[in-house]
């Protein structure tokens, strides 16, 4: 019996950890050191894409020192994930989600940078309020139309005004649509994988699934996949 209770306790382990040194190479932890990290649960982010609420409060912003205090902080009610009070160390959190902390009164944003590594910028107010999402997919709900964000999100609305590939800035507080950029010429793309990957560059032209864009004068190649329009003139969101 007590066999089989180490061996429950083990598979747990297993389950709902991974050995710091299979991480993903996103991940801006240390290979030495920590022996397990806690395995963010599946939800709207691949895993490399993302990471484990307690990873972003310990490793990365180093607000809580141990997962007791993450709980701890959780169970205060202080952590809201794009506007929605999250109770779950393990959330997942990705590119472009926003972290606010209630007790502190700041906001951070999620990114990537040019190492492949995510990172966390604290942003203002303002900014804290609005995400852009990548639509990803589209389909018919009644007399609406459903759109699916990358993030596994999705919104009806009730004119078909947008494409496959472009972006939304919506509001936490009503979901509203702020601003819509589509995936044209002239527009401004952050690349979240890649060669440039964490760069912003200029659509010059897209060619099937492909996008021809120019960082300052040089040209570049990558697939829409990659290609997340974020702004016209300027990015909606700080990007450096």
């Amino acid at each position: 019996m007590l066999y089989l209770k180490e061996r429950k306790k083990s598979d747990n382990m297993v389950k709902n950890h991974l050995k710091t040194i299979t991480a993903p190479k996103t991940w801006p932890v240390k290979r030495k050191g920590t022996k397990f990290l806690l395995r963010p649960n599946c939800g709207p982010h691949r895993m490399k894409d993302a990471v484990s609420l307690n990873f972003l409060l310990i490793n990365m912003l180093e607000i809580t020192k141990t997962k007791k205090e993450s709980k701890y902080l959780l169970h205060k009610k202080q952590v809201e994930i794009n506007g929605k009070r999250r109770k779950d160390i393990a959330f997942p959190v990705g590119i472009f989600d926003v972290l606010h902390i209630r007790d502190i009164d700041k906001s951070f944003r999620i990114k990537i940078d040019s190492r492949g590594k995510l990172g966390a910028d604290e942003i203002d107010k303002k900014e804290a309020g609005l995400k852009p999402y990548k639509i990803a997919g589209k389909s018919l709900s009644g007399k609406k139309i459903q759109l699916n964000f990358l993030d596994g999100s999705n919104m009806l609305v009730d004119k078909d005004n947008y494409k496959v590939g472009d972006s939304l800035v919506i509001a936490f507080k009503d979901s509203s649509i702020k601003e819509h950029i589509a995936l044209k010429k002239g527009n401004l793309i952050f690349l979240t994988a890649g060669r440039h990957r964490g760069s912003t560059g200029k659509i010059e032209d897209i060619i099937g699934k492909k996008i021809i864009y120019r960082i300052n004068k040089e040209i570049h190649e990558t697939s829409k996949d990659y290609a997340f329009a974020i702004g016209k003139d300027k990015p909606v969101i700080k990007i450096d």
